[in-house]
């Protein structure tokens, strides 16, 4: 008669082939917060590649400071600044039965950063943001192609839907599509 005395099973040995590499590790998560006056230099920064392409007005780091509000950012924990949108509301028009809507403006999203989620993140927070204020819809202009905007919802509409100041302040010269969603 044969007994055996029972034993864990073996535990695979990690082999190199098994071992984690460098690429599989996760990265830092992105958080999105709200901007602060401290991150006017920082959104500048980011903002300028994209004016000078003339997809983005330039603007000054000033105007960053005093509408820090506005502005959704998007970081690594200790890294720069990767990305951002602002959000301003704009009154509605009662006697035509529409409340307030939003304007998405001066979206971006460091080149390093481009294709990793981040332009979506920042969207769907601004979404968050938009239905969370009550907003009716939201509104945007872009020079680009607006895949990002059009995946998420948006459809393109015209300059007479749109908030009068903001649809006045678009410069004709950049050919800007003006895509909206309704919340």
């Amino acid at each position: 008669m044969i007994t055996a005395t029972p034993r864990p099973a073996p535990q695979p040995h990690a082999s190199p082939s098994h071992a984690l590499q460098p690429h599989t590790l996760l990265a830092p998560t992105p958080s999105v917060r709200t901007a602060r006056q401290d991150d006017a230099a920082a959104l500048a920064e980011l903002s300028r590649p994209f004016a000078r392409s003339g997809a983005l007005r330039e603007r000054p780091a000033s105007l960053y400071a005093t509408h820090a509000a506005d502005f959704l950012v998007t970081q690594v924990p200790g890294g720069p600044v990767d990305g951002c949108v602002g959000l301003r509301v704009h009154a509605g028009a009662p006697r035509e039965g529409r409340g307030p809507v939003g304007v998405l403006y001066n979206f971006c999203v460091a080149g390093h950063r481009q294709g990793h989620g981040v332009g979506a993140g920042l969207l769907r927070a601004a979404l968050a943001v938009a239905r969370a204020q009550s907003l009716g819809a939201l509104f945007t202009a872009t020079t680009g192609g607006g895949g990002l905007f059009l995946r998420h919802g948006f459809a393109p509409t015209t300059a007479r839907l749109a908030p009068p100041a903001w649809a006045a302040s678009l410069d004709p010269r950049r050919d800007a599509r003006i895509l909206r969603r309704t919340l």
